[in-house]
C-alpha cells in the first residue's frame, strides 16, 4: 500500500505494518534467539521483541477494532502504550521506546508535512530515544543498527521527490549493512561468530515496513557472520562483562507509576546496583529493566520513586543453562535449513553464494548429476534442505537426489521446480529461515511460479520454432521456455521479450547479462557486449515503464546473452 507523497500517514498503513512486523518477528524468533549472546546469552531476544510488537499490535487492534478510519491520534497512543506495557527483556524495552517515538512523530504530523520527512524524523527520534533510554549505550548493538537506519532515512528524505517508501527502503538497506558490521564493533559477537540479535530484530522490523510500503520483500543480504540456517554461536571463554560468578545474577523488570522528575534519581540509584539499565516511558508510566544481584534493592529504588507493579524477576543461571544446552545439542547434530542451487555461470554462482546458498555448477551442456546434487545436499550440514534446479532438465535429477537424501540420510528435502536461473534468484530472495519449513517452501514456490521469465540467445542451427523458422545466427527470444520471437537484432528481440513479459504488469525486472559469445556465430555479433545489451534493455524498461524497478546482474552464463524476469 502506497503512503501518499504528502499529507498525513494513513492509519491503514500503520495497521498493516504492525501485522506484518509481528508476523515477521514470529518467523524470525528462533533465529534471533539463537543469535543472542550479548549482554547475556539467555537466548530470548527474538521472543522478547516479538512479544513487545505483538502487544503493540493487540493494543492498536483493541483501540480501533481494525477500522482504518478510527481516530489516528487515539490509535497511535494506544499502540505506543501497548508496546510499553508489553515490553519484555532488555531488547523489548528499548524497542518499545523506539516504537513510542515513531508513533508520537506520526501523530504530530499534519496535512502540510511531507511523509518522507515525517518518517525520516520518526526514525531519527526513535534512534535518539533508544540511546537516551540506555544507562550505558554500547555500539555494535540494536542502537547502532537503528542509528544507521535513521541516518540513511534522513539522507534519502532530502530528495524532494522521495516518498515514505523510498525512505524505508534506504533505512532497511542501511540496517542490514550495519547489522553485518556489528561483530567488528563488539568482541562478544565476533568471538561467537554471530551478528547482534537485537540488531537483527530491528532489521526484520524495518524490512517489514519496506514490504508494507512497496509490496516487495527486500532482497536478503548475507552478513559476514550470518547464515541461512539457524545460527549456532561458537563456545567462547567468558570475558569481563559476561555472565560470571561475580556478575549480576538477576534480571529485574517492573512497571512504575512515577512523576517524570523522579526518574533521574531512579536511574542513578539503579545504575549503582547493576548494569544493562533501561528506563523508558513518560507521562507518569515507566518500564524499568536492570540486571542486578540485589533484587530487593532494585525494587526498593522503584518504591522510592513511585509505585512499582507487575514485577518480574529472572534468575540468569537457569535461563542461560537452558540456552547453552540447546546450543550444545545443535552443535552435535545437523541443524537449520540450507538452500542448494544450480548456477549456470560464475556471476550467477556469486549471486547465489552471497545470498547464502550452496552452489552446484551447471547449465546447458554441463548439467549436474544426481550424485553431485546428493553430495551438496548431504554435505551442507542442515537437517532441512531446499533445492533450486533452475533448469527443466535438472528438476528430475534434483528430485531423485532429494528422495535419496531423505531415505538414506533422514533429511527433509524439498525441490522447487524452478525452470530458469532468474526464477531461482526470485525464490531465494524471499527465503526466510525463521519460517517453518513448509511455509518457507510455499512462499519460495509461489514467488518462483509468479516470476515470468525470458531470455535472448542466438540460433546455432536451422530449425522450426513456435515463432517460425530460424537460420543459424538468427536472434531468438524465449518466453517461459518457448521460442516466441525470431529476429536479426539483439536489442530489438530483447525489448520484444521484455514487452511481452511486462504485458501482465509487474514491479521488478531482473536482467542477467551472459558471457561474451565465442561460438560459431560470434562474428555476426561482434561488439555486441551482453553487459551493454543489458544496460540498454534496462534503460528501455525505465523509459517505457517508469514505475517498474530494474536490476541488472553479471551472470556470466553461456549461450544466453540475456536472462530476464518480471515479478
Amino acid at each position: 500500500m502506497e503512503v501518499p507523497h504528502g499529507g498525513t500517514i494513513e492509519l491503514a498503513v500503520v495497521l498493516r505494518f504492525v501485522d506484518i512486523a509481528t508476523e515477521s518477528l514470529a518467523g524470525a524468533r528462533e533465529e534471533i534467539d539463537a543469535l543472542n549472546v550479548y549482554p547475556v546469552p539467555d537466548g530470548d531476544t527474538g521472543t522478547n521483541m516479538f512479544l513487545t510488537v505483538s502487544a503493540a499490535r493487540d493494543a492498536l487492534r483493541e483501540a480501533t477494532g481494525g477500522d482504518p478510519d478510527a481516530d489516528r491520534g487515539t490509535a497511535l497512543a494506544a499502540c505506543s502504550r501497548g508496546a510499553l506495557l508489553g515490553a519484555r527483556g532488555n531488547s523489548g524495552v528499548i524497542l518499545s521506546e523506539m516504537l513510542g517515538a515513531i508513533c508520537h512523530r506520526i501523530a504530530a504530523s499534519g496535512p502540510g508535512d511531507r511523509n518522507a520527512v515525517v518518517m525520516a524524523e520518526a526514525l531519527r527520534q526513535a534512534a535518539d530515544a533508544s540511546y537516551a533510554a540506555v544507562g550505558t549505550p554500547v555500539e555494535g548493538t540494536m542502537l547502532t543498527v537503528a542509528r544507521a537506519a535513521a541516518v540513511a532515512a534522513e539522507e534519502r528524505a532530502t530528495d524532494i521527490s522521495a516518498r515514505a517508501r523510498d525512505v524505508f527502503t534506504a533505512a532497511a538497506a542501511a540496517a542490514r549493512e550495519a547489522l553485518a558490521h556489528t561483530p567488528e564493533q563488539l568482541p562478544a559477537l565476533r568471538d561467537a561468530g554471530v551478528v547482534d540479535a537485537g540488531g537483527r530484530g530491528v532489521s526484520v522490523i524495518l524490512d517489514a515496513a519496506e514490504t508494507v510500503l512497496t509490496g516487495r520483500r527486500p532482497t536478503p543480504v548475507t552478513a559476514p557472520f550470518g547464515a541461512h540456517a539457524i545460527p549456532v554461536p561458537h563456545a567462547v571463554q567468558a570475558r569481563e562483562g559476561d555472565l560470571t560468578a561475580d556478575g549480576p545474577a538477576y534480571e529485574v523488570m517492573y512497571l512504575l507509576d512515577a512523576d517524570d522528575d523522579h526518574i533521574p534519581g531512579l536511574k542513578k540509584s539503579l545504575g549503582g546496583l547493576g548494569d544493562s539499565l533501561v528506563v523508558v516511558g513518560g507521562e507518569g508510566l515507566w518500564n524499568v529493566h536492570v540486571h542486578v544481584d540485589d533484587v530487593g534493592a532494585a525494587i526498593e529504588a522503584g518504591i522510592d520513586a513511585g509505585r512499582p507493579h507487575r514485577v518480574r524477576v529472572t534468575h540468569f543461571a537457569e535461563q542461560v543453562d537452558r540456552a547453552r544446552e540447546k546450543a550444545r545439542q545443535r552443535e552435535g547434530e545437523r541443524a537449520g535449513r540450507r538452500i542448494v542451487t544450480v548456477a549456470a555461470g560464475p556471476g550467477l554462482a556469486r549471486l547465489f553464494a552471497e545470498a547464502g546458498a550452496v552452489v552446484v555448477e551447471g547449465g546447458p551442456g554441463r548439467r549436474p548429476s544426481t550424485g553431485q546434487l546428493l553430495e551438496a545436499i548431504t554435505a551442507c550440514g542442515a537437517v532441512e534442505v531446499v533445492v533450486l534446479p533452475n533448469d527443466p532438465d535438472s528438476v528430475r535429477v534434483a528430485e531423485i537426489a532429494a528422495r535419496t537424501a531423505e531415505g538414506d540420510h533422514g533429511l527433509r528435502v524439498a525441490v522447487i521446480p524452478t525452470q530458469a536461473q532468474v526464477q531461482g534468484l526470485a525464490a531465494l530472495a524471499v527465503h526466510e529461515p525463521g519460517r517453518t519449513f513448509d511455509q518457507d517452501v510455499l512462499e519460495m514456490t509461489a514467488t518462483a511460479r509468479h516470476a515470468r521469465h525470458g531470455a535472448v540467445t542466438v540460433a546455432a542451427r536451422q530449425a522450426i520454432t513456435m515463432a517460425g523458422p530460424c537460420e543459424p545466427g538468427d536472434v531468438l527470444g524465449v518466453v517461459a521456455g518457448d521460442f516466441a520471437l525470431v529476429g536479426e537484432d539483439l536489442y530489438a528481440v530483447a525489448t520484444g521479450v521484455l514487452d511481452r513479459l511486462l504485458g501482465g504488469g509487474g514491479e521488478l525486472v531482473t536482467i542477467v547479462a551472459g558471457s561474451v559469445d565465442h561460438g560459431p556465430h560470434a562474428a555476426a555479433y561482434a561488439g555486441a557486449d551482453p553487459a551493454e545489451l543489458a544496460a540498454r534493455s534496462a534503460a528501455w524498461v525505465e523509459e517505457r515503464h517508469p514505475a517498474v524497478d530494474v536490476v541488472v546482474y553479471d551472470g556470466g552464463q553461456e549461450r544466453y546473452q540475456l536472462l530476464m524476469s518480471v515479478e
